[in-house]
């Protein structure tokens, strides 16, 4: 056996172990995936007030993960309960408000039709062209309404259980952020180990994707923020029901690339146009395509661009692709994937016109 061959068995050997037990360890953690990655962020994220406690605790690193984990722990549990307590309250009476509706249209009479504005243009256009009558469209209706009501409450339920999952997936992330905390520089400095680039280069590459996640993070909770506010804000001024509710149902939105808010207050605009508030849709439909949509097209581009120095295609593939790709962590880990792909094509490139320029 000549020495070539007694390289190949043992190193075909070591691959093949490798990949039985990455695919062995991706089953054990694929559960966990989501609250990883959740961890990661946020301790990326923290990383700078986490090395100014670790100075103030004298170097201690488990007191500062500590620290920081409680806080973000409080810092979760103030606000959100705030925010979902008002939430419940809204969204219950939103509920009573549709569970009273869908009972009206079972008593709808012909007139109570006439009266909402749209439907009676439909009505009489549906009646003269394809003799449709109103008594017809009165019982789709009601049937309609009875089908929704079902369809939301056989959705209340999945959200109960989705909501379980959420909250065991937090505590995970919780649990798993003070490690992270605790013991993240090592981690990185071990993975730094295996990245077969120079120190320089290293530093380049770990600089512009810190950049980048920081950019996309808060760019889009900035844009968040501002547009459920902006959209609650709308349906406050027209007495539309539950503000509160849609305003955070539209700051979620936002996060949904393409569509966003749009998903929340274009309802509300028929909403009103079929009661025959024109004046009130038109307003919400103005609003929220000039104040609103401003938010989302130039102040996240402008806040991104600026900040990572990557152009607003990039940032909007990669968000839209992560999202569908890996759920609402895909907004972040998105764009980051292709800046990553981005930079090491241009080391690549960098690369071969150095070893040309040797070459010569």
């Amino acid at each position: 056996m000549n020495r070539s061959e007694s390289h190949f068995y043992p190193r075909v050997f070591a691959l093949v172990t490798a990949a039985l037990l990455g695919i062995a360890l991706f089953r054990i953690l694929q559960p966990f995936i989501g609250s990883i990655l959740w961890s990661v962020l946020l301790a990326f994220l923290l990383f700078p007030l986490n090395r100014v406690l670790r100075r103030m605790l004298r170097g201690s690193r488990a007191a500062a993960a500590s620290v920081l984990t409680l806080g973000v722990v409080v810092g979760l549990i103030g606000p959100v309960s705030i925010l979902v307590v008002a939430f419940t309250r809204q969204a219950s009476d939103l509920f009573a408000r549709l569970q009273s509706a869908a009972g009206r249209f079972e008593l709808l009479s012909v007139g109570d039709l006439l009266r909402l504005a749209l439907l009676a243009r439909v009505a009489s256009w549906a009646e003269s062209m394809a003799g449709i009558t109103t008594e017809q469209i009165e019982t789709w209706l009601a049937t309609a309404a009875k089908t929704l009501m079902g369809a939301i409450v056989a959705m209340s339920g999945a959200f109960v259980v989705e909501a379980l999952g959420t909250l065991v997936g937090l505590i995970v992330a919780l649990f798993l952020l003070f490690f992270f905390l605790r013991d993240g520089e090592d981690m990185l400095r071990s993975l730094q180990a295996l990245i077969p680039l120079d120190a320089e280069r290293q530093a380049h590459l770990a600089a512009h994707l810190s950049a980048v996640t920081r950019a996309v993070v808060f760019g889009s909770l900035l844009v968040a923020l501002l547009q459920g506010t902006l959209v609650g804000l709308s349906f406050a001024l027209v007495r539309l029901p539950s503000p509160i509710v849609f305003g955070a149902l539209a700051a979620v939105a936002s996060l949904v690339p393409l569509f966003g808010a749009a998903l929340v207050w274009v309802p509300g605009a028929l909403a009103l146009a079929f009661q025959g508030r024109w004046g009130a849709a038109l307003f919400v439909l103005i609003w929220n395509l000039a104040v609103v949509s401003s938010a989302d097209n130039v102040v996240r581009p402008l806040f991104i661009s600026g900040r990572a120095q990557i152009s607003t295609l990039p940032v909007f593939l990669g968000a839209a692709g992560g999202v569908a790709a890996f759920g609402p962590i895909g907004l972040v880990l998105g764009p980051v994937i292709v800046a990553l792909t981005l930079a090491l094509l241009r080391f690549a490139e960098e690369s071969r016109r150095d070893e040309m320029a040797e070459a010569k």
